[in-house]
């Protein structure tokens, strides 16, 4: 449960879009890190006493590794200006029933500018989605598309399996130049538009924002207990089933690893075996990359081979495809590893990226 612990603002450190980082200093005189996101509570300031959530923190929980401003109780940030007592600035309320729910504006309710249009939308028109299990895939799936698409409008959809709020992922907040919008669906929020669901959100990257390729992710900090089904990316294999519902062209980036301690993630990973092959009642497109290191191609062939029947398994080649990584414009990091410790997961990221970029405009197959 909750791991309440109060203290006062000593000092401000990093910021990015949706999020200010603090130094907290509680009553007794220790100190701790946290994270404040100023449209729900406010902006912090030095001196101010705060209200944290700290049960993260205090577990060591990897991506967690805040304390959470609940409230900055003596100053607290005034009603939206847009009228409360009504549904014209919306009525989609995110994170339900807990203590901070937003009430936000659904791109596809009455009050949306695009409700007529998503009213009426059926269709993705074979758009590219690209899913994805991690949120550090995002940044390298994005680096294959632009190797070969450089002017492609690109849509993220932000599930809830991670964080729920967009700004928490200083990784989006870097790539905001590089996304025509980023749609956060179901019970996350904080992106450029809300949808209610994944299906909702897809049609509003076709429809409204007019993407060329879409990429549906979840945020960082995902759940996992080690087991087959206890993880929260398994919902990737349900992406698949809503891309193809909606008549879009689902792309799958697997989840390859020979750098990863754990055996159930090297080769492909467990987690990308029971989305595709167990979850996934629609096709789709597996992307193996090419240059794999001999050993691991031979590894990840033999775990894909029972997919064959449910899947297309297709190798891309990945020429100039380091060098799109390098380009980044964020660090790439996956479970503390860069570019080069764990050089094929993310690879394999980018050749789905590069396999979607080729789906779309003239010539498309």
């Amino acid at each position: 449960m909750v791991r309440w612990r109060v203290g006062t603002v000593a000092g401000i450190r990093r910021r990015w879009a949706g999020a200010v980082e603090l130094d907290v200093t509680l009553v007794d005189g220790t100190s701790m890190r946290a994270l404040a996101y100023p449209e729900l509570v406010g902006v912090p300031e030095v001196g101010d006493r705060v209200l944290l959530n700290a049960g993260a923190l205090l577990m060591g929980l990897g991506t967690g590794g805040y304390a959470l401003v609940v409230a900055v109780p003596d100053r607290l940030p005034p009603d939206p200006p847009q009228a409360v007592d009504s549904r014209d600035a919306g009525h989609l309320v995110k994170a339900r029933y807990t203590p901070l729910q937003p009430i936000l504006l659904g791109v596809d309710e009455e009050a949306s500018p695009h409700h007529e249009v998503l009213a009426t939308a059926e269709d993705l028109g074979g758009l590219p989605v690209v899913t994805a299990d991690l949120h550090s895939a995002l940044p390298a799936i994005l680096a294959g598309i632009r190797a070969d698409a450089p002017q492609a409008r690109v849509a993220y959809l932000l599930t809830d399996g991670g964080a729920l709020p967009a700004w928490f992922s200083r990784t989006l907040s870097a790539l905001r130049d590089e996304l025509v919008g980023t749609i956060s669906v179901g019970q996350a929020f904080g992106g450029d538009l809300e949808a209610s669901t994944l299906h909702s959100g897809l049609l509003a990257a076709r429809h409204v924002l007019h993407a060329d390729v879409a990429v549906v992710a979840q945020g960082p900090g995902n759940l996992g207990t080690g087991t087959r089904w206890g993880f929260s990316g398994v919902a990737v294999g349900e992406a698949v089933n809503a891309v193809a519902t909606l008549g879009g062209r689902p792309v799958g980036s697997l989840r390859i690893s020979d750098a990863d301690p754990r055996p159930r993630h090297r080769g492909v990973s467990h987690h990308s075996l029971t989305a595709y092959g167990r979850v996934a009642l629609a096709r789709a497109e597996l992307v193996v990359p090419d240059g794999l290191d001999p050993a691991l191609a031979a590894e990840v062939d033999a775990a894909l081979a029972p997919l064959a029947d449910r899947h297309t398994v297709l190798r891309v080649d990945t020429a100039g495809l380091d060098a799109a990584l390098r380009r980044s414009p964020v660090p790439l990091s996956t479970m503390g590893r860069g570019l080069d410790a764990d050089h094929a997961y993310f690879l394999a990221a980018a050749a789905a990226g590069r396999h979607a970029a080729r789906l779309f405009g003239p010539g498309a197959a």
